[in-house]
């Protein structure tokens, strides 16, 4: 299997060290084009893999080719690639922001051809991240099944309902800004305490890993977040103390506006 990729920026960086570093597909079936040259011939040197001429020759030679273009230039992208796209029919995957599948093959000129949409969060670019993957009529389950293989391999997937892209969008795609904010009142409280700001955003962050981790395996067992906050909290304590004054100061409601208002804003823009 050949993966190419229209677009070398920092996602498609992220994506192919994933696939190449787990194994999905060894540096030399991977295809790059980039129209910044540079950018294409340093990530294929870090991998092992085959810079193109063009757009149209990652199309022609590749199985399953992922669309790492801005929004904004990814009509004229795919306009252009609609006649290779009929004739090869690659898996075609877009993780551009905002375009949805029926614009997607819009674009294609309503060829039937196998989209998938997929919408990564930043960080995949630690290996982290977190992606929803949603397929058209066209494509197969195996088809998604490959792309969800891909995006495993920079962190997690989970196959969604096109029509939850933007619930999702705020709450993995939007949600690394909001816990960097986290982390930044964090340390921000802690030197109010006279604690170093290095010092306290290393420990703080440590702390908000360990949480994400705890939820995450104690869910398997049928243990929420709400029963992990009840553990910590001991009977007139000092977390409870805590927790007592941020929902006074509006916490939980303030977070539920923020996912709402990325939603709202998700679907003016049409996405």
């Amino acid at each position: 299997m050949t993966i190419g990729f229209v677009g070398a920026g920092t996602m498609a960086g992220a994506i192919v060290r994933g696939i190449t570093g787990a194994g999905v597909v060894p540096g030399g079936d991977v295809l790059l084009y980039d129209v910044a040259t540079d950018a294409a011939r340093r990530l294929a040197d870090d991998v092992g893999a085959t810079v193109a001429r063009s757009a149209e020759e990652v199309v022609r030679g590749s199985d399953v080719v992922v669309l790492a273009v801005k929004p904004q230039v990814l009509p004229a992208v795919l306009t252009d690639l609609a006649g290779a796209v009929t004739e090869r029919r690659p898996v075609l995957v877009s993780i551009a922001a905002g375009i949805t599948l029926a614009a997607l093959e819009e674009h294609l000129g309503g060829a039937d051809v196998p989209v998938v949409r997929v919408m990564p969060n930043v960080n995949a670019m630690i290996g982290a991240g977190m992606a929803a993957v949603s397929g058209n009529a066209a494509a197969s389950a195996a088809d998604v099944a490959r792309v969800v293989e891909m995006f495993d391999a920079v962190g997690g997937t989970v196959e969604i309902a096109e029509k939850d892209f933007a619930t999702y969008t705020a709450i993995a795609g939007s949600s690394p800004a909001f816990v960097f904010t986290f982390v930044d009142a964090l340390a921000r409280g802690a030197v109010r305490g006279g604690m170093p700001k290095a010092l306290a955003t290393r420990i703080a962050a440590q702390a908000v890993l360990g949480s994400a981790r705890m939820v995450l395996e104690r869910a398997e067992a049928g243990v929420s977040p709400a029963d992990l906050v009840d553990m910590v909290c001991s009977p007139g304590g000092t977390t409870i103390a805590g927790i007592v004054e941020m929902e006074e100061a509006g916490f939980s409601p303030a977070v539920v506006r923020g996912v709402q208002a990325v939603i709202d804003r998700d679907r003016e823009l049409g996405g």
